[in-house]
């Protein structure tokens, strides 16, 4: 394909934006290459300023549920821009979202608005050490939650340990009070309690993982979580930012029949516009301020444009839609998973809902070792294979993919048989790497 405009592009907006990126991912590090520059989309497609149009599998990293420019949300946001776009006052919006989001998300009694998924997870965890009036947390490895100070640490020598800053800026001090373990290590998660007696506030975490590329938790994992909290006294935080109103209506929580004390939302909540959210008991989320003291505020918090097309995309989803993206979705990683077998490619695959994910990793992957296991050469040229044949997924082996009412059965085999097509002009090159 053709694309010296989306080069020029990139070459022009590294002049005035650090990487010429304004998230960094997109930068296609993980891949090579240039990034491809969208000129629009509608329904599953991507058009880039050269003309080409590809099968989206990213969906704007998982908010285009209904696909893009959706009629009834382009409408909904229409009617909204008329009335103005931003007012700094409440208005019902506000409200008959979050009634939407407690009435499906079984945890959620309030929810407070924000304008992302970073500000959702920072202000869950002020609000969880607020009431708890303690200060360590515990994260897992390869679980992401924004970029806020608290979320940017790596493990460290041991799990029971304090973090380590794993980003520039990151004060130590504010690492020491986050305690990494292993995902789908509960025996982990005791540990790191016993070695912090009355010093936790929450265990935060990616009930489905989908910034490690897609991993799910063995059985019994959440479960424990839940014990343990309540053995502890410390809040159980979900982060659905990617799973709410993604792998069911409800959630994770109402997939697995776990309930957190607090749960962080975005991206579908908002049809494609700038949104976060937090909601959970309503004893603890009266301790916000005004009613409480643990400050919250925001200039777009609640912004009517979010809150309209986020309406807007929630109208679209019934449990019918539910069923139809699940059966979409384990379509094609079968498919996938045939095609890789039947061309002797270690991999494994993973699907809940509308997300999916494939690892070329032998499997099972269950944690962030395990996803590094991955050969994320090959994933780069299959990758580049892909958007040759126009189908555009994540330009990194680490991050789950999305599906959309939008696309089709017809849609999802024609991504299986060009899977089959690109492993086969690939071969040549890992045969030639193997016998190096």
């Amino acid at each position: 394909m053709n694309r010296q405009r989306s080069e020029a592009a990139f070459a022009a907006a590294k002049r005035v934006i650090p990487g010429g990126v304004n998230s960094t991912v997109r930068a296609f590090r993980a891949v090579g290459g240039t990034p491809v520059f969208v000129r629009e989309a509608h329904g599953a497609y991507l058009v880039d300023v050269d003309g080409n149009r590809y099968l989206d599998y990213v969906l704007s990293w998982g908010p285009m549920i209904a696909g893009h420019a959706h009629p009834a949300v382009v409408e909904a946001l229409h009617r909204a821009a008329e009335r103005g776009t931003s007012y700094g006052t409440p208005t019902e919006y506000e409200t008959e979202l979050a009634d939407v989001i407690v009435e499906a998300v079984p945890s959620v009694d309030k929810v407070r608005f924000c304008s992302s998924g970073t500000e959702a997870t920072a202000n869950a965890i002020r609000l969880a050490r607020g009431y708890t009036g303690r200060e360590k947390f515990i994260k897992f490895e390869g679980c992401y939650h924004g970029s806020a100070d608290p979320f940017l640490i790596a493990a460290g020598s041991s799990a029971l340990t304090m973090g380590v800053p794993n980003s520039l800026g990151v004060p130590a001090a504010t690492a020491q009070d986050t305690l990494i373990v292993p995902y789908n290590d509960a025996a982990a998660v005791r540990a790191a309690f016993e070695h912090n007696p009355g010093e936790i506030a929450a265990v935060i975490v990616e009930p489905y993982v989908g910034n490690m590329g897609m991993v799910l938790p063995l059985p019994g994992f959440l479960h424990a979580l839940r014990t343990m909290t309540r053995e502890y006294g410390a809040l159980l935080i979900f982060d659905e930012v990617m799973t709410g109103f993604r792998v069911a209506r409800g959630g994770v929580q109402a997939r697995e029949g776990v309930l957190p004390d607090l749960t962080t939302l975005g991206k579908v909540i908002g049809g494609g516009l700038p949104v976060g959210a937090f909601g959970g008991r309503a004893e603890i989320m009266d301790r916000l301020t005004p009613d409480g003291q643990v400050f919250q505020a925001g200039t777009l918090s609640g912004n009517p444009l979010a809150m309209a097309a986020g309406l807007a995309t929630l109208r679209l989803l019934g449990d019918d839609t539910f069923l139809q993206l699940e059966r979409l979705g384990q379509r094609l990683v079968d498919g996938m998973a045939e095609v890789f077998t039947g061309r002797g490619v270690p991999h494994t695959v993973a699907a809940a809902g509308s997300m999916f994910g494939f690892f070329f990793a032998d499997g099972p992957v269950t944690d962030l070792a395990g996803a590094k296991r991955s050969d994320t050469a090959l994933y780069g040229r299959f990758f580049h294979a892909m958007l040759d044949r126009g189908f555009y997924f994540a330009p990194s082996q680490f991050e789950a993919a999305f599906l959309s009412l939008a696309h089709t059965e017809a849609e999802i085999d024609r991504t299986v048989e060009a899977a089959d097509d690109a492993l086969a002009a690939l071969r040549p090159a890992q045969d030639d790497v193997v016998c190096r």
